[in-house]
């Protein structure tokens, strides 16, 4: 079948077994580099099992070789088998022995098992012309979903082969409560599969007899039904197993939809419409827990995931768990049942690389993401992601980096897009002014605000600024009056703010050439004293002042808008004004030229922004030069010192 394959690489078996038999010793192992994936690993020693009724193969090398033979989903998965020194090693998918979970198992559970153990027998008589001869509970395993699985295939015969000396052979290795008291006369004027019925009679009825009758729509039926039918001594009078499949214990609600599911590629495009718009009004009547677990595997199977009706009426309410907080969240499972039997289901969805599956997982992924743990979300899904965006369909790429930005909360930017990262941007808001008895009515002409102390004289109406040490040469005339006029023009409406009220704070524009200090309200009247280098006095009595880098000499502004140049009034009382720096000006004989060091060139980057250096600055504003004669300056010659 090329399935058979030697021993499995990097094989881990756990010390304490799941069980032992007469035949084998069952462990939980887990193969290294599949993911970790668990299987259930039987060893046998051949030699201890050689005798004149089962011979040679050992009864472990011959359910081996069945299980390999014949496959269907209702009978144990076979994995792998080989032979080591004196021992056999079988493995098959991860399941549990029935008689250890039987106990924890519902009457809808155990109605559906049993459902899975009759088709299984079913096709064994009727497609593979055989007898399974040892129906009992330790030949049914129960896989982590929660499926019933039928083994123990070492008793198994085919037709031809089933005669009263085969089951001598094997009687004593079979259930001896389900063998039937006159088999071996029977056996040759019966059909072979009455053997099979009346095992299944017993079983049915050992598994059923505490189970309360109200569990589950005919249950008293169904056990009556065993107890005179199946299990009649008259072998011609039982039932085919096929026509057991009809009786109404495995008809009810729960098993239609399980049966729908099943043979849903069988179903046209009218059936699946209607059922799918149904389906989960239906599913809401039976507990949550049991539908996860019997219908998860079936209800994310790719038939429904791609079908139409059921993208838009039954996956919402599927992928999306409850959290418990909306009481009118009616999602169909909790997020403690998803985590449990879905999310594994999912995990195993992500590997598969199929366009349309993707794109279904990816368009719910914000809705179940909180399920998964971080380390799976880390080392299964995210890595399955990042394929996606390197595909070539548009589609799914876009659709992934959507997905991806669903991640970044809950891994962080760094783990979804990698390093080499940095703070490119920053907060450009504007800062809030400090509210201390603010008018809503009164603005400040800047955006950009930092708070300073600045010191006050007694009266407290002259505000004391630092002296600036003046440079050798002092400072240009032209770059003084320029840079006020500049200014005046450069002002936006958006450089508008709340001036606040109490002390005196010295904000600093988004120019860095530029000082204002504030006044309180109050005191609109006071006069503020500014000092530059030049012989005219401007007066204000407003309490918004604008101070540039200029030289200590002072002026008084009565109106803001004498801070035009144009418009400025010249007085007498600089001149009368003592000039303290008198004697610390500097003779200079010719005009200095200051040579700048050129800034270092940096390598160049997407995030370079140019900025222009002010005589780029000032051919760039040619349009707003001003005639030098407007200046009250004759000849450019004043302008140098």
């Amino acid at each position: 079948m090329g399935n058979e394959i030697s021993a499995l690489n990097g094989l881990e078996i756990d010390e304490k077994s799941v069980e032992v038999t007469d035949f084998w010793v069952h462990y939980t192992a887990c193969v290294n580099g599949y993911g970790a994936q668990k299987v259930s690993l039987f060893i046998s020693e051949p030699s201890l099992h050689y005798s004149a009724n089962f011979g040679n193969p050992s009864p472990l090398e011959k359910a081996a070789k069945n299980l390999m033979l014949y496959r269907h989903p209702c009978i144990l998965k076979y994995v792998s088998s080989w032979s080591k020194g004196s021992k056999f090693f079988l493995t098959t998918e991860h399941v549990k022995p029935l008689i250890q979970s039987i106990q924890t198992q519902s009457t809808l559970q155990i109605c559906m098992g049993l459902y899975s153990i009759l088709r299984a027998l079913v096709f064994l008589h009727e497609k593979a012309s055989a007898s399974h001869n040892n129906i009992c509970g330790s030949s049914i395993y129960v896989t982590s979903e929660g499926c019933w699985k039928l083994g123990g295939l070492e008793c198994l015969c085919k037709s031809k082969e089933l005669t009263s000396i085969y089951l001598k052979k094997i009687r004593s290795y079979r259930y001896e409560r389900a063998i039937s008291v006159d088999e071996d006369a029977t056996v040759s004027s019966a059909s072979y599969s009455t053997i099979d019925a009346y095992a299944f009679g017993i079983l049915a009825e050992d598994i059923l007899k505490l189970k309360d009758s109200e569990d589950v729509p005919s249950l008293l039926e169904f056990k009556q039904f065993c107890k005179e039918n199946l299990q009649n001594a008259d072998p011609c009078l039982r039932s085919e197993l096929s026509s057991v499949l009809q009786h109404p214990f495995f008809t009810h609600d729960f098993m239609r939809i399980h049966a729908f599911l099943e043979e849903l590629p069988l179903k046209n495009s009218l059936e699946k419409e209607i059922f799918f718009g149904t389906l989960i009004m239906q599913l809401r009547k039976f507990p949550e827990n049991i539908v996860a677990e019997q219908l998860g595997r079936l209800l994310l199977s790719r038939m429904v995931l791609l079908d139409e009706t059921a993208q838009e009426k039954l996956l919402p309410f599927v992928l999306k768990p409850r959290d418990g907080k909306d009481k009118m969240d009616n999602n169909l499972f909790a997020v403690s049942t998803f985590k449990v039997y879905l999310v594994p289901k999912l995990l195993q969805m992500f590997c598969i690389r199929d366009v349309s599956i993707r794109l279904v997982l990816l368009s719910h992924l914000n809705s179940f993401v909180h399920t998964f743990q971080v380390d799976e979300l880390k080392s299964q899904v995210l890595p399955e992601l990042l394929v996606g965006i390197k595909d070539t369909n548009d589609h799914l790429v876009s659709a992934t980096l959507k997905a991806l930005a669903d991640i970044v909360p809950i891994l962080g930017a760094a783990t979804v897009i990698g390093g080499n990262r940095g703070k490119l941007f920053t907060d450009g808001r504007p800062n809030k002014v400090k509210e201390t008895g603010q008018d809503n009515n009164s603005t400040s002409s800047f955006t950009n605000i930092v708070e300073f102390t600045v010191p006050m004289s007694d009266d407290k109406k002259t505000v004391q600024l630092p002296e600036r040490p003046s440079p050798d040469g002092g400072e240009d005339k032209k770059e003084i009056m320029s840079s006020i006029t500049e200014e005046e023009y450069t002002w936006s409406d958006w450089d508008t703010q709340e001036t606040t009220t109490g002390d005196i704070h010295l904000c600093v524009s988004r120019s860095p050439d530029i000082i204002c200090q504030s006044n309180e309200i109050s005191t609109v009247d006071s006069t503020l004293t500014i000092e530059i280098d030049s012989d005219k006095i401007l007066n204000i009595d407003k309490a918004k002042i604008i101070e540039s880098k200029l030289p200590k000499k002072s002026i008084i502004l009565s109106d803001i808008s004498e801070l035009d140049i144009k418009n400025s009034k010249l007085t007498n009382s600089a001149k009368e004004e003592y000039d303290f720096f008198t004697d610390m000006e500097p003779v200079i004989k010719k005009t200095q030229v200051l040579h700048v060091q050129q800034p270092q060139i940096l390598p160049k980057s997407v995030f370079d922004i140019k900025v222009l250096t002010e005589l780029e600055a000032t051919e760039e504003n040619d349009g707003w030069d001003d005639d030098l004669s407007d200046w009250g300056i004759e000849d450019a010659q004043e302008l140098k010192i």
